[in-house]
């Protein structure tokens, strides 16, 4: 039977979030689209981050929303626990397809969790009905097909997004698009020809030889030089989402969608 996610990760994930490039840049993207949003909302908004994990974006919403409440949800104990060490949120352990709530959110972000969801039009239209009327839900999601490799593979994915595709099933599932665009642009043909190589490598292994842990693992490893270095550069990308322009490419990408009221 297949599993969403296999909680084995989070220790790792744990180790490095803090000062890997990739996880810094998405903190800042993700704080570039929030700020707008909390700048339009009285003080005591209710924010939710479904699929919280470790607790590392819920810091940067705690920090972003600092006149709101902000509160995890996980259906994995292993990564409250963990998030439990980095943040004084409230955490519960739950299903957002199960709604645990009795009061609407004014935000909801949903940070690389849909792209494990095999029903990923229901748990949008589930999500929706978590939302007070006008309420935003901030996602972000693997972009572009052919950068399907073995990381995709080892961390439980069905699918990488094309633009059009997400865009579709936010409209589909009752959303008002308000802004989609790419991330993570820099790295592009960095991620393209890294994981083809790395591929190329696993293909021709003895077939005993199942490389695809050990592909992925090496994506997270902290790289001298290397890692300050695309931390620099895709920290540009998130004025780029603050002025609500797009980029158009990038292994990432980021929406925000409202529910209509």
């Amino acid at each position: 039977m297949r599993t969403s996610f296999d909680p084995a990760y989070f220790p790792r994930l744990l180790a490095i979030e803090d000062r890997h490039f990739w996880f810094q840049a998405r903190n800042r993207v993700i704080a570039a689209a929030l700020a707008p949003i909390t700048a339009a909302l009285s003080p005591g908004y209710r924010v939710l981050e479904a699929g919280c994990g470790t607790g590392n974006v819920l810091r940067v919403l705690a920090k972003a929303c600092p006149e709101g409440t902000v509160v995890g949800l996980d259906s994995f104990h292993q990564g409250l626990r963990m998030a439990a060490r980095r943040t004084t949120v409230p955490l519960i352990q739950g299903d957002a397809r199960v709604a645990p709530f009795s009061q609407p959110f004014d935000i909801i972000g949903l940070f690389d969790v849909l792209e494990h969801l095999e029903e990923d039009r229901e748990v949008l239209a589930d999500i929706r009905s978590l939302l007070a009327p006008g309420g935003a839900l901030v996602l972000t999601v693997p972009a572009n097909p052919s950068l399907w490799s073995y990381f995709d593979e080892a961390s439980h994915h069905v699918r990488r997004y094309r633009e059009r595709e997400l865009k579709n099933k936010l409209v589909e599932a009752g959303y008002r698009l308000e802004y989609v665009s790419h991330y993570m642009a820099t790295i592009f043909p960095l991620v393209w020809l890294g994981r083809k190589l790395a591929s190329a490598l696993k293909r021709s292994s003895p077939p005993a030889a199942d490389r695809t842990t050990e592909l992925a693992s090496d994506e997270l490893r902290i790289v001298p030089l290397v890692n300050p270095l695309l931390r620099f550069v895709l920290s540009q990308e998130a004025r780029v989402v603050a002025r609500r322009r797009k980029l158009p490419f990038g292994t990432s990408l980021i929406a925000v969608a409202r529910r209509p009221g």
